[in-house]
């Protein structure tokens, strides 16, 4: 499918609220064949997310260690962790240590799950991430472990102000992108 097909399709499913706002964009070189281009998407004209270049206005991460110590990371814990921690350590742990413990076994899986989905942004194609959406549901988009699918499922139409409003625990665990566009289909709610 061609670009300007494509942008059209996802424009068309983008929220009335955000018509306008949010825009796909591609650049592409076509006397120079080692140059791939870069798609991006902008939001009020400003560039968010180039598919090539880490140097957005969102924070990427460098390593697992960053991850862990970055505040602004709050992981939600439940008895379920503390269960499992009390388990495996045969219960020889004290209670105030299980918080920890649990907090930083999620910490983990967080940043090997982000730093995995940073590594597959920067090499998708942005057109096949686009595709997928376009013949996959909504539900699976927003499932998905895929930055781009999330995103493209945020600003989608079919995504009702109730749904929104419940996903606030499970985008706590997505990537700051998906955050940032979480958060702006929320202000145009």
């Amino acid at each position: 499918m061609s670009w300007s097909k494509l942008k059209q399709n996802l424009e068309s499913f983008l929220s009335p609220a955000l018509h306008g706002r949010v825009e796909y964009r591609a650049t592409g070189y076509r006397y120079l064949p080692d140059k791939s281009g870069i798609c991006y998407i902008a939001v009020d004209k400003k560039n968010i997310l180039n598919m090539i270049d880490t140097t957005s206005s969102i924070r990427w991460y460098q390593s697992e260690q960053e991850i862990k110590n970055d505040p602004e990371i709050q992981i939600p814990i439940n008895q379920e962790d503390l269960e499992t921690v009390r388990k495996d350590t045969k219960g020889n742990v004290p209670e105030d240590r299980l918080q920890v413990i649990a907090r930083s076994r999620k910490l983990s899986e967080y940043a090997k799950e982000l730093l995995s989905a940073q590594a597959a942004l920067s090499k998708s194609n942005f057109s096949d991430a686009a595709n997928k959406f376009l013949s996959s549901s909504v539900e699976e988009s927003l499932e998905s472990n895929d930055i781009l699918l999330n995103i493209l499922a945020l600003v989608d139409r079919r995504v009702g102000k109730k749904r929104i409003q419940n996903m606030s625990e499970k985008i706590k665990l997505k990537h700051p992108i998906v955050q940032y566009f979480y958060e702006l289909r929320r202000s145009t709610l």
